[in-house]
């Protein structure tokens, strides 16, 4: 499996856990539970694809600049998730942001998948795909397993 296989795999995580939290509504175990999928979802996701894709991409002039961009979209998450964690589940502004969080995420998603995959692949050699592939997977797995640290 490439690293573009890979990164896909988790998208389509992100796309069904982002739609489905939406939909909750008030302080639910269902809600709590996506919401703590979706964190760790994004997290072990951004953590192994900054490391395994984004990294290895900016010793390359091109690369740098699509890196620079997808970085800046993975901090805005991090800000949403961050806004959500500060507001009460139970208020009418969490869904509110839960949405925006959502929007983002499919933003950068279908950007990622139809452009920045596309420049990568150019840059990167088969052999280097599939060895980042691997090691994506890995460190993915490894920060899963684990909770993120508050």
């Amino acid at each position: 499996m490439n690293i573009f296989e890979a990164l896909r795999e988790s998208h389509e995580r992100q796309r069904d856990l982002s739609e489905k939290l939406i939909k909750t509504s008030g302080m639910s175990e269902e809600r709590k539970q996506l919401f703590e999928d979706l964190k760790n979802e994004l997290y072990a996701h951004s953590v192994a694809e900054d490391r395994f894709l984004y990294i290895p991409l900016m010793f390359d002039d091109v690369g740098l600049d699509i890196t620079r961009h997808a970085l800046a979209e993975h901090h805005e998450m991090d800000e949403l998730v961050e806004k959500l964690e500060e507001t009460e589940m139970s208020s009418p502004s969490w869904l509110g942001i839960a949405k925006q969080l959502s929007e983002t995420v499919h933003h950068h998603l279908q950007e990622e998948e139809h452009k920045f995959f596309q420049q990568a692949g150019k840059i990167l050699a088969d052999k280097e795909k599939e060895t980042l592939g691997k090691k994506y997977l890995a460190e993915y797995r490894k920060y899963k397993k684990a909770e993120k640290p508050k």
